[in-house]
């Protein structure tokens, strides 16, 4: 029988899926498309992804080894320097290992444990951990929407 570790880590890497499928054939040019007058480019929106996967790492899972500059977070807008494919898809491929790394270690009981944060306020790890799901596949979404109907 499969543990809560397991299968929430399945459960992620598969949703995950969503947004990792898109990155391959990904280029420069389309890392600086936009929707409409739409803030943030598909290059910005991967970049996200990365920032908000290390800080869930640091600050939900409490991995103290964790160093993240979120860049998109500090700027809080898209400011058209994220355009390096490989640079971006090696971000996203460290981010991702790191944090499945540290959800990996978790026991049954830590994910009982309450954490709180200022983004969403008192939750269980696991009940956090839907937070990390979610907002990966709503990104990945718009990714696709923007890569598709998008425009430099």
């Amino acid at each position: 029988m499969k543990t809560k570790t397991q299968i929430l880590t399945e459960l992620w890497i598969d949703a995950r899926t969503r947004f990792s499928n898109q990155l391959d054939q990904l280029t420069s040019e389309d890392l600086k498309k936009r929707l409409g007058s739409s803030p943030n480019s598909v290059g910005f929106l991967i970049r996200h992804i990365g920032d908000v996967e290390l800080l869930f790492a640091k600050n939900v899972f409490g991995e103290p080894s964790v160093k993240v500059t979120a860049k998109t977070l500090i700027a809080q807008k898209d400011t058209g320097e994220l355009t390096d494919p490989v640079e971006l898809k090696q971000y996203v491929s460290e981010s991702f290992q790191k944090l499945r790394s540290i959800i990996e270690k978790q026991s049954e009981e830590d994910w009982k444990t309450k954490i709180s944060t200022k983004e969403f306020g008192e939750k269980t790890k696991a009940e956090a951990f839907g937070r990390i799901i979610s907002h990966t596949t709503y990104h990945a979404g718009q990714l696709a929407i923007i890569n598709k109907y998008g425009t430099i």
